[in-house]
């Protein structure tokens, strides 16, 4: 399966209208973030033409795992830095994990 930037583009505009971004006051066009993160993940996806279907789900999975990962310790540091409570369910999932230690 192909996808052009442009595509890529409007789907993450339509998953933004559940779950808005908020670029807050980043000296960048949203427009053209979207259009350079478009771009590198269409590349990242040509790069894998000769990956195994197995192979790419993993890749993508991971690589989505990863982000998700990095945009939640960037949320908590943002939230702890204003004084902002953390929500129940980041809380609770948190104290999870201390009580393994």
């Amino acid at each position: 399966m192909s996808i052009t930037p442009e595509e890529l583009e409007l789907l993450m505009q339509e998953v933004e209208r559940e779950d808005p971004i908020d670029f807050a006051d980043l000296p960048f066009d949203e427009h053209d973030l979207r259009g350079l993160i478009a771009n590198h993940l269409c590349e990242m996806a040509g790069a894998m033409d000769n990956f195994s279907a197995e192979d790419k789900h993993l890749t993508l999975l991971a690589v989505a795992a990863k982000l998700v990962l990095e945009n939640m310790v960037l949320n908590v540091r943002l939230l702890r830095r204003h004084g902002v409570p953390l929500s129940d369910t980041t809380e609770a999932l948190l104290q999870r994990l201390r009580k393994k230690d």
